[in-house]
């Protein structure tokens, strides 16, 4: 029996092959969707999992209030960890003071390769749980140590064994490999974390006045088994308020825990609350796959409830030489399983084959989870679900009707039977006109930041690091060189790069403050020519010139600070800071050089070289950029020859500011066009589906002198009218969602009429060329075949 009901439903299948192609490929490709957004949102979900402690790790971070604004940030003193150590011991198991990852140089003789580490505490891997391939977690406690990767092991000492070697680190310090960890996870926090140095051996290089007032740092703890994060988060609220002084407390320091568990989904802080994230995005895609993988159901039972009524006699010959309606029932609901077993397979072969593709736009490593029962069992209940849920009309429905009624050809249900499936139909059309509409305002939004006026020219500007003393030493000598060689126009250094300016400043005085004011300003120390090589507007006053002595305690502010700070005339105001008098000698136009999507902060600029780590250039246009950059490279290997001769060129690294965003954008789009697709599928079926049941209509009207486009307009206006009723619905919805997601940018774009003209028109044109195909043939279809008696 079963291998009969087997055999009829392939018959039925390679019978239809065009309605069985829509069938499986539309919901094959609603599943591959659906797999793919499930497997982005299970890694997304999974960040940070890895480590053993996952639910008591945690970064200390700190609330500061400036000007009335409270502002949320994990940087925090160095004199922190250990007071929380002294002070609140009983709460904690691990405390793990450490810098910011950043890329050094490891030399092993002649071999020398840059990789990206950190300076951390020695309970750090303890406190990680590094899977430890050779060595100890202990391998941090003597100052000349260090840990490697086993990639960054590999990468250095090949297959000998790394324990006890000498590695040079910075071409500064000889430090001895004492442990060698498996590589993190690639959706882990640190996975960028390819060596750890002891950090004490970061420790006696930093300068002996760093005190409460200078958050340059990160600590993380594992807080004790028997405490909570809230707990912990009460007790040590006002570590740092008590120790500062009584200019630092005006800033109201608090400290808190933020759990592992929300550093990548729950990042974003507003007014000192956490106020969301990732997860945003994940509860967006997650909602983006349930929708697709419902258009291609949608398709799926619309199609198979169509079909359905044309089997009627197929049904009432069988119930009249006896089969039982448990039999029908049973084979309607094979038949249903059946498709839906292939289009899991295919969906399966799909998503191998488009996973590779998949994780270099989403930036991931997903792997298929073929070891996963979670996988297979979710699979298992999809396609028992959509096959019994797709399959009950005609397996109830049909199944009841008396074999008199049925062997009369067709079940007419009365003028309301395709309601349902109209409705289904205006469901898809929603759906996808939502997603586009929000495809485009997405894109909207992204380019209206890159078309931001950033007040400065950042074209054929480079950005260097300064690793060697040797160019910090002798910096005019170096910039004379390398002026000389005619590839560049202009150079400064900098204490950060022109594009993501990260240190900023309090504690400044100025005529008209108000003493109860937490000030905060972006602060940037620069060389005279900073100015003339990033080609900033001077808006007030002078820029820095070199030959003025006193420009050694200059200020040039920007418009932003001038509102900040109240002044009405900026220029040559005295700024009292850090026990010293600083003159204002010009105001610039607003730099963007933070966010693309927030306000300007208020910044200022001083003149200082001896703290400066970066290098920019300005590239002479009129040579090619590779000739310019072998002249600097030479005279930059004249001046340091160790380290290797690394640069960014400030468009690609203001590019990145919008990744994340353009891969929202990207994804959103592929998802659209997904929906469309499958939609369009859905369509296309069920309007050859009415075509086929007018036939003859068809052939009677054209007896009686239709036109081809009447008949068009008749065949095509029903779908049109489903669209219409699609697109007035699903305007109001994108304008709701698509406002709440653009207020999360302070600098954001307006949410044009024309965007929802746009996909409405869009969506009207893709409707009439996917049923005019059918009405077009149904209308130049041969009266006398129409007509033929049956």
């Amino acid at each position: 029996m079963l291998r009969n009901y087997l055999k009829i439903a392939f018959r039925n299948l390679i019978r239809n092959k065009g309605y069985s192609f829509i069938n499986i490929g539309g919901l094959a490709v609603g599943m591959t969707v659906a797999m793919l957004i499930g497997l982005w949102v299970y890694d997304e979900l999974s960040y940070d999992r890895s480590f053993d402690n996952y639910d008591r790790i945690a970064l200390v971070m700190q609330n500061q209030t400036f000007n009335g604004e409270i502002q949320a940030a994990p940087n925090v003193p160095k004199l922190l960890a250990p007071e929380l150590r002294d002070s609140y011991g009983d709460n904690f198991e691990h405390i793990v003071i450490s810098s910011f990852n950043f890329e050094q140089l490891l030399a092993v003789g002649d071999k020398k390769i840059t990789k990206t580490g950190n300076y951390m505490g020695p309970e750090a891997p303890e406190m990680l749980t590094l899977q430890m391939r050779k060595g100890t977690r202990a391998g941090l406690t003597e100052t000349n140590s260090i840990m490697l990767s086993e990639s960054t092991a590999q990468a250095l000492f090949g297959e000998a064994d790394p324990l006890g070697k000498i590695v040079k680190l910075n071409n500064r310090e000889d430090v001895e490999v004492t442990g060698v960890y498996a590589d993190l996870p690639y959706n882990s926090s640190f996975r960028d974390l390819t060596f750890i140095a002891p950090w004490e051996l970061n420790n006696k290089n930093l300068p002996p006045w760093l005190g409460w007032g200078n958050n340059w740092f990160l600590t993380y703890a594992q807080i004790a088994e028997n405490t909570t994060m809230a707990d912990v988060s009460a007790k040590i609220k006002n570590a740092k308020f008590n120790k500062v002084g009584e200019e630092e407390k005006k800033f109201k320091a608090e400290i808190f825990l933020q759990p592992m568990k929300n550093w990548y989904l729950r990042s974003e802080f507003e007014n000192g609350i956490q106020s969301g994230g990732r997860i945003e995005y994940v509860w967006l895609f997650g909602i983006i796959g349930i929708f697709v993988l419902l258009l291609a159901c949608i398709n799926f039972m619309n199609l198979s409830t169509a079909r359905s009524e044309k089997r009627a006699r197929e049904v009432g010959l069988r119930k009249a030489v006896g089969s039982m309606r448990g039999q029908l029932i049973t084979q309607f609901f094979g038949e249903s399983l059946l498709v839906v077993v292939l289009a899991f397979v295919l969906a399966v072969f799909l998503v191998l084959l488009g996973l590779p593709a998949f994780n270099e736009v989403t930036d991931k490593q997903i792997v298929f989870p073929w070891a996963s029962p979670v996988f297979w069992w979710a699979g298992f209940g999809f396609v028992l679900f959509t096959g019994l849920f797709a399959g009950s009309y005609p397996a109830l429905y049909l199944s009841s009707f008396s074999p008199i009624k049925t062997l009369k050809g067709t079940i007419v249900s009365g003028r309301f039977a395709s309601m349902p499936r109209k409705a289904l139909v205006v469901v898809q059309f929603t759906v996808s006109v939502t997603l586009i509409i929000g495809t485009i305002i997405v894109y909207q939004q992204i380019q209206h930041a890159k078309n931001r006026p950033i007040g400065y020219d950042r074209s054929n500007l480079i950005t260097i690091p300064m690793k060697s003393g040797e160019i910090k030493s002798h910096y005019e000598a170096f910039r004379e060189e390398i002026l000389s060689t005619g590839a560049v126009q202009e150079m400064t250094a900098t204490d950060s790069p022109i594009t993501f300016t990260y240190i900023t400043n309090g504690g400044l005085d100025w005529k008209g403050k108000d003493p109860n004011m937490g000030d905060e300003f972006v602060s940037m120390r620069v060389t005279p020519e900073f100015g003339k090589t990033i080609g900033w507007q001077i808006k007030e006053g002078r820029d820095f010139d070199k030959n003025f002595a006193s420009d050694s305690t200059a200020l040039v502010i920007n418009e932003e600070a001038v509102r900040y700070m109240g002044l009405e005339n900026p220029v040559g105001e005295i700024v009292r800071w850090q026990d010293m008098d600083f003159r204002i000698i010009g105001v610039v136009k607003n730099l963007v050089t933070q966010s693309p999507y927030e306000p300007v902060k208020q910044t200022i600029f001083f003149v200082e070289q001896s703290r400066n780590s970066l290098l920019s250039m300005k590239l002479n246009p009129g040579m090619s950029a590779t000739t310019s950059l072998s002249k600097v490279e030479a005279v930059y290997k004249k001046f340091d020859p160790v380290n290797p001769f690394k640069y960014t060129f400030a468009e690609e690294d203001f590019a990145i500011k919008f990744a994340a965003e353009e891969r929202i954008g990207t994804l959103a789009a592929f998802f659209a066009g997904l929906a469309i697709l499958i939609s369009c599928l859905g369509l296309f079926g069920m309007a050859s589906y009415v075509a086929e049941q007018r036939t003859k209509e068809i052939g009677v009207r054209k007896v009686l002198g239709a036109s081809v486009a009447s008949l068009w307009r008749l065949l095509s206006k029903d779908f049109v009218l489903l669209v219409v009723i699609a697109l007035l619905i699903a305007a109001p919805l994108a304008w709701y969602f698509m406002e709440g997601w653009l207020q999360k940018y302070a600098y954001r774009t307006e949410l044009s009429w024309w965007i929802f003209a746009a996909a409405g028109a869009g969506a009207l044109v893709i409707t009439l060329l996917t049923v005019s195909f059918q009405a077009v043939k149904a209308a130049l279809m041969n009266p006398v075949n129409s007509l033929r008696s049956e």
